[in-house]
């Protein structure tokens, strides 16, 4: 009999392939450069899945992937699929020296990515250079000619719940690189939750993104292929850009971290200006407060919806409907600061330190298990340990419950810091600054930001003799951190304030400036 982990589940590239069966002429990828039919989309997956293993890729190798938002992307997230090749995306927005360590440890066969970027990370891979194909290769050798070489049949290759097909990077706590190891069944969970909400996207919808779709916009990606939607992808964001061809486009859905949210307000001047075909204005990976939130639906209507998860989960596992939100508005106002219900099969738990359900309005840990929950971390078996236990995924945020089932995030037990939607760990951003000559200790930590949500700061004790220059220090972290890594509030000390065994008191030091604010989480 086959073991219950190891069982065959549906590749999720053939689901997406019968929708490009059904939907063949409609419009699947728009992009400013192109416009793909379902059917043209599907042909140059298959020819890139065919030309991948024509190069002597094999089943479970990595395939990177380094490129801002295009339609490449999404060929080869389908391509891997196919294959069972295994997409390892890396944020575009990550500095060389960081691609290099995430391409050392994916243990990347190839990588796709322009040659403009590929020589900027290539002095910082420390390990074998993984071959590369180029978006813009020489005449004969790069993307396109690879793929009109290539055969456009191909058949999804069958796979199993527990195979491996993402490898979903984000910086350990321990300033390690982790990736959270994401199965074919985990996809297909994931699939599953996003199809069965109520407002998922159909035929006749336009689901816009704008963040990147390595990161968690993408996680929409197969979900709107496999109803036949058309997505359209910007490439960058410019509020009042991005406003003006979302309503010439009549894009029908979008997703949206805060920040951007916070800068559509602030380039409206909060008038209600509504997107007249928009139905859903879906926002996440990050908090968002309920003041904001209500001015958000002053100005763009009755659309907003959020969700709640982590890479760990393989998306949200929670939401709050545009349902939820008017009614939250209209009796409810303190449910706005929630992130949700659980949705479909997903099992999210508030438990307390020795694992048992906490009473309604108690705090607790939120604990998620199900399908969607993650293998563990790649080649991590130490990090895996601290947050998978028994197959459930420990997420760090503390919250309470109240009698309907919707989630209140009220802190974290992590000291991440999540800005503009990405994670930042203070770890991470801390031994960048031990490395400065001048720097004797540093604490970093989140503080409170209007435009981003939250944003990184440090407190910095100089070695004697140093003199401060706070533009020196940024310049330095600057060449060694993506620019949502960097110390946006930076103080000089005399000391930092430490507790009875001597470690740096990160709370205490980060208390004041959330002194005004109900929660701390921004």
């Amino acid at each position: 009999m086959t073991a219950p982990s190891s069982r065959p589940v549906t590749n999720v590239a053939a689901l997406v392939a019968r929708s490009a069966r059904r939907h063949a002429a409609r419009p699947a990828i728009v992009t400013p450069e192109r416009s793909l039919s379902y059917a043209e989309l599907d042909a140059r997956a298959n020819r890139l899945a065919n030309a991948l293993l024509g190069l002597g890729l094999a089943r479970g190798d990595r395939v990177g992937i380094y490129l801002p938002n295009c339609a490449e992307i999404v060929e080869t997230e389908l391509a891997c699929y196919k294959a069972a090749l295994v997409k390892a995306p890396y944020n575009a927005r990550l500095s060389p020296a960081e691609v290099g360590a995430t391409v050392d440890n994916s243990e990347a066969s190839l990588v796709i990515t322009t040659a403009a970027r590929a020589e900027a990370f290539r002095p910082h891979v420390r390990g074998a250079m993984p071959r590369l194909l180029l978006l813009d290769g020489p005449a004969g050798s790069g993307y396109e000619a690879l793929l009109a070489r290539a055969s456009d049949r191909f058949e999804a290759v069958a796979v199993h719940a527990d195979e491996l097909a993402v490898l979903h990077y984000t910086s350990g706590s321990s300033g390690v690189l982790k990736a959270a190891m994401q199965t074919f069944g985990n996809r297909l969970a994931q699939l599953r939750k996003f199809l069965m909400r109520p407002d998922t996207t159909r035929p006749d919808h336009i689901l816009g993104l704008v963040g990147p779709v390595t990161h968690a916009s993408g996680m929409q990606l197969v979900p709107a292929l496999c109803s036949g939607t058309t997505v359209r992808l910007f490439s960058g964001f410019e509020p009042g850009r991005f406003l003006a061809e979302m309503r010439a486009e009549r894009v029908t859905h979008t997703f949206l971290v805060p920040t951007m949210i916070n800068m559509l307000l602030a380039e409206l001047e909060g008038q209600y200006r509504p997107l007249p075909d928009l139905q859903r204005l879906g926002y996440g990976a990050a908090p968002m407060a309920p003041a904001r939130i209500l001015r958000a639906m002053d100005v763009f209507g009755p659309v907003l919806s959020q969700g709640y998860g982590a890479g760990e989960t393989t998306s949200g596992v929670c939401g709050l409907s545009v349902e939820d939100h008017l009614h939250a508005r209209a009796a409810r106002p303190e449910r706005l600061a929630s992130c949700g219900r659980p949705l479909l099969e997903c099992d999210v738990q508030i438990l307390d330190d020795a694992g048992q359900p906490v009473g309604l309005g108690e705090i607790g840990e939120i604990v998620v298990g199900g399908e969607d929950v993650f293998a563990g971390y790649w080649r991590a078996p130490e990090l895996t340990a601290e947050v998978l236990k028994d197959g459930r995924y420990h997420t760090g945020d503390l919250a309470r419950l109240d009698e309907e089932g919707f989630v209140y995030i009220v802190d974290r037990k992590k000291d991440m810091v999540i800005s503009g939607g990405f994670n930042v760990y203070p770890s991470e951003v801390e031994a960048v600054l031990y490395q400065h000559d001048a720097v004797a200790e540093a604490c970093v930590f989140a503080v409170p930001d209007d435009k981003w949500g939250e944003s990184v700061a440090a407190h910095v004790v100089l070695k004697p003799g140093q003199a401060a220059d706070a533009r020196a220090l940024d310049a330095f972290c600057a060449e060694r951190l993506a620019g949502f890594k960097r110390p946006r509030h930076l103080e000089f000390v005399a000391a930092l304030e430490k507790n009875s065994n001597g470690k740096v008191a990160r709370k205490a030091i980060q208390a004041p400036y959330w002194a005004q604010h109900d929660r701390k989480v921004n």
